[in-house]
């Protein structure tokens, strides 16, 4: 096709179970390195919540705008195919998205030279989240009271996660902690949860997320266990700026830094714990 194809030719609609895959395969040619099951628990938060651009019959592009509860929504999978870019079919995938969370406190993690797009979409900048990548070496010492996620309870796994999310999300969640090859521990006092983590296989290593903790020994201890799970493997720990702490954990277990993204919200006020968050749970679902 040329450039001459108008935007009559193209045509937005939701996607189905088995075509969100379409979505984490533009998300791999672009290099953002998706969970190998990413997407199918992703689908879980919110069924419809993923769409596809069609030009002719044929996937040009994707979005994905899933809600929360009742007022948040996160934007991502935010992708044109490189022939079809600059024609307006990313401005009008764009405006579905954001008007299917219409109303609601908008989140995204943008690449950093898209910020001056978003904020003329009336996003505004919070902070950046840093992507770490290095070799998975467990330090000596090895913590108590670490239990596995998928053994402990899973309500308290919930009501713990609320407290750094803006919204419950309890059936991301189920699919999140009991998917295959996903790996995660809880630090527990008693009866009381002080942080949770977990990771999970891409096509060269492990990525975590999230990675919540009430302080940084908390999550040192489960980011030590993490990482002794998976010896020698790569691991990536996508931290926020602001939380001096985090990015010292990952300096200390000898990551770099490889990859940044821009945390936007439209919308409302955010007030989340940013100091608790050594790492998010993803960038495309935040």
């Amino acid at each position: 096709m040329t450039g001459s194809i108008t935007k009559d030719h193209f045509e937005i609609r939701l996607a189905e179970e088995e075509e969100i895959q379409f979505l984490c395969d533009l998300a791999a040619g672009e290099g953002w390195n998706p969970g190998l099951r990413d997407i199918q628990c992703f689908y879980q938060a919110d069924k419809s919540g993923f769409f596809i651009g069609l030009l002719n019959g044929e996937p040009i592009a994707c979005i994905s705008a899933v809600k929360y509860g009742e007022e948040y929504g996160f934007v991502g999978f935010y992708i044109v195919r490189e022939p079809w870019r600059g024609k307006g079919f990313g401005l009008a995938i764009w405006d579905h998205a954001l008007d299917r969370l219409k109303g609601r406190l908008i989140g995204l993690d943008g690449v950093v030279d898209q910020q001056d797009n978003y904020i003329k979409s009336g996003f505004q900048f919070s902070h950046r989240n840093i992507r770490f990548e290095g070799t998975a070496k467990a330090q000596e010492n090895k913590a108590v009271g670490l239990v596995d996620v998928k053994s402990f309870s899973f309500d308290q796994i919930v009501a713990f996660d609320r407290e750094h999310f803006f919204d419950e999300r309890k059936r991301f969640l189920k699919a999140w902690l009991g998917e295959e090859g996903h790996l995660g521990f809880a630090a527990i006092d008693g009866a009381e949860v002080k942080g949770y983590g977990l990771i999970r296989p891409y096509f060269d290593g492990y990525k975590t997320g999230p990675l919540f903790a009430k302080n940084p020994v908390v999550a040192n201890d489960i980011f030590n266990r993490l990482c002794a799970e998976i010896d020698d493997s790569t691991i990536i720990l996508d931290v926020p700026e602001n939380n001096t702490e985090g990015v010292l954990l990952a300096e200390r277990y000898g990551l770099v830094q490889s990859f940044e993204t821009a945390r936007m919200y439209k919308g409302g006020s955010v007030n989340l714990p940013l100091d608790n968050i050594y790492g998010i749970t993803s960038f495309e679902l935040g």
